[in-house]
């Protein structure tokens, strides 16, 4: 096992959550942020609660590409949460790289 899931309550955006785990007796550090990009753009149709596929648009995943491609170096990717239906906003979770 490589990953493990960590529940932090009241995780804002933008804020950092440092982690230390004791891994065969050795510490290991981590720096974990949340960031939210924009998932709504003026003149855009919004997924309807009908829409049985609720798929995001071109428009959508172009941008969040772009701001993903331009984000700190110095952190990386770890996941992008699926947004709820109507959001204006998605979050997406980096690593800092040590």
């Amino acid at each position: 096992m490589r990953e493990i899931c960590i529940p932090i309550a009241n995780f804002g955006e933008d804020e950092i959550a440092d982690v230390t785990l004791t891994v065969g007796g050795r510490k290991v550090s981590y720096s974990f942020r949340v960031e939210s990009f924009p998932w709504t753009f003026p003149g855009e149709v919004p997924i309807s609660d009908t829409d049985e596929g609720g798929h995001a648009t071109l428009a959508q995943i172009i941008a969040l590409r772009i701001a993903i491609e331009q984000y700190d170096k110095g952190w990386e990717l770890v996941q992008i949460y699926t947004p709820p239906r109507g959001a204006s906003h998605i979050q997406v979770l980096y690593r800092k790289k040590n």
